[in-house]
């Protein structure tokens, strides 16, 4: 985590809770969600439409279901409009409107980690991520909602209160990425920031229906401050409607920074160019069941059937197995998790000079860090010595096949409330994860890329993401057949009852 950033009290600078000014949706573009960004950004680059006309729109749309969804928590509209007025980088996606996480540092806005201790705070940087979506020519006008330190698959921080799913407003948009999946679900924006350690750019895809690519490790950039986090288990990237929109962001985005401590594979060809390449016959493995062997929601068994039994009938090779994992991805990735938020209190409480209680961090990031603290040097390094052989196995796996196809969540998406990062008993966190996301932190520990394609809904209308998982640099086969199956089957016109 990164603390080298400015600090005010003054409520003007500090966007995290102010209402902006005015933005009718007539001064805006109208059409705005029949199009994704690169559609988008093809009609500024032809004048069709102007920047600030998108930015109005865009903003129209968030105060349209923001007080429903609770999805964007800082806003900083004047940032974007300064932008604009200074004149916009000649990017891939000049003049398109764009919201980051709030997780990530922007130069002269607020960005909280969803924790109080941070809430008024100003950034004196931008993070690399950041700076790199400001060069693709992106009008950023906010930030979106994140659990605390994006520590769980839910977001619901005390800070601002639970993101609520467009889909069903009782049930949770996912984490930590919910924010930005909520916006886009609800057509927002077409594609968003977001970020994921464990799952959290595909557990909110999966939630609230859209596309989420997890990029293979250090295929984008996590610096300035850091050359990886978690252990080389975190990642930025995007969840979007679209699936060209994933791919010519990560175009836009990704390679090496001074700092990168090591590099992923180099692509063959842009990502953009590979959407609508024929895939090829696949081999396909699939599992129904959780990695530890349990049974899992029958509703999102039977869909991850279906999709198989599509897959098959695309030509694809598919056959029922899985991988065989060495060791228990959640004890590892406590260990790990624990001891980086135990660091980054420490770096806190030297930074505001006094200790830090209950009224900065919420109950579940101080006894996590409470836990590190029993933790030793070796207990550390077991740890990441357990994501190895995780990996090893992983890497042997899809040696035997091209793709492996697995639920995003075993369950369908939690109410709100169920997993409470303030309770007075918190034990119920661990077996809830368990139950609910136990197969996507193995391919933060591998690196390999993974992403989350809403291809089911259940009976009551909530959206069944499916993971696919592929060999470490290969995201072009995943983004293939990715846009082999938004074909098959569209879901770009599947819009939740809270909608802009």
């Amino acid at each position: 985590m990164r603390f080298r950033r400015k600090r005010t009290h003054e409520r003007r600078r500090s966007t995290s809770v102010e209402i902006p000014h005015r933005h009718s949706s007539t001064m805006g573009f109208k059409e705005f969600g029949s199009y994704d960004a690169v559609a988008l950004a093809e009609l500024v680059r032809k004048k069709e439409v102007s920047a600030k006309d998108l930015l109005d729109e865009a903003i129209a749309r968030t105060e349209k279901v923001n007080p429903q969804l609770n999805a964007v928590v800082i806003k900083h509209y004047d940032y974007a409009e300064r932008q604009i007025a200074k004149g916009l980088p000649a990017g891939p996606f000049t003049g398109v409107p764009f919201l980051i996480k709030d997780l990530e540092l922007l130069e002269g806005t607020c960005t909280t980690f969803g924790a109080s201790a941070f809430r008024t705070d100003i950034a004196d940087h931008s993070g690399t991520q950041a700076q790199r979506f400001v060069n693709a020519g992106l009008t950023i006008f906010g930030k979106t909602a994140s659990p605390e330190f994006g520590l769980v698959p839910t977001t619901e921080s005390r800070l601002f209160g639970p993101t609520h799913n467009p889909w069903n407003l009782a049930h949770s948009s996912g984490g930590s990425s919910g924010g930005a999946a909520a916006v886009v679900a609800a057509r927002v924006l077409p594609v968003a920031h977001a970020t994921d350690g464990g799952g959290s750019i595909r557990i909110p895809a999966s939630a609230c229906g859209v596309f989420g690519m997890k990029p293979t490790r250090a295929r984008n950039p996590v610096g300035p401050d850091r050359g990886q986090g978690w252990a080389g288990l975190t990642c930025g990237h995007v969840v979007s409607i679209s699936v060209r929109d994933s791919a010519a962001m990560m175009d836009a985005i990704c390679g090496p920074e001074l700092s990168s401590p090591y590099v992923a594979p180099p692509p063959k060809r842009p990502f953009a160019e590979e959407v609508g390449r024929d895939p090829g016959r696949l081999r396909i493995a699939f599992t129904d069941r959780s990695p530890y062997g349990d049974a899992i929601d029958p509703e999102v068994a039977e869909a991850v059937r279906d999709v198989a039994r599509m897959l098959e009938g695309l030509g694809h090779k598919v056959e029922a197995r899985a991988p065989v994992l060495p060791a228990d991805p959640s004890i590892a990735m406590s260990t790990i998790v624990a001891s980086h938020t135990s660091l980054n209190l420490r770096l806190a409480e030297q930074r505001f000079g006094r200790a830090l209680t209950g009224d900065d961090f919420e109950a579940l990031t101080l006894a996590s860090a409470f836990i590190a603290k029993a933790l030793t040097a070796t207990d550390y390094v077991a740890a990441e010595l357990d994501a190895f052989r995780i990996s090893r196995a992983l890497s042997e796996f899809l040696a035997s096949c091209d793709v492996f196809l697995s639920p995003t969540l075993c369950l369908q998406p939690v109410r709100l409330g169920e997993i409470n990062t303030m309770s007075q008993d918190l034990s119920q966190i661990g077996p809830t994860l368990r139950r609910y996301m136990p197969g996507t932190a193995m391919f933060n520990m591998s690196g390999q890329p993974a992403m989350s394609v809403p291809l089911a809904w259940s009976k009551a209308g909530l959206p069944l993401g499916m993971m696919f998982a592929a060999r470490l640099g290969d995201e072009a086969t995943l983004f293939r057949l990715a846009a082999q199956l938004e074909q098959a089957r569209p879901w770009k016109d599947k819009k939740p009852p809270v909608c802009a």
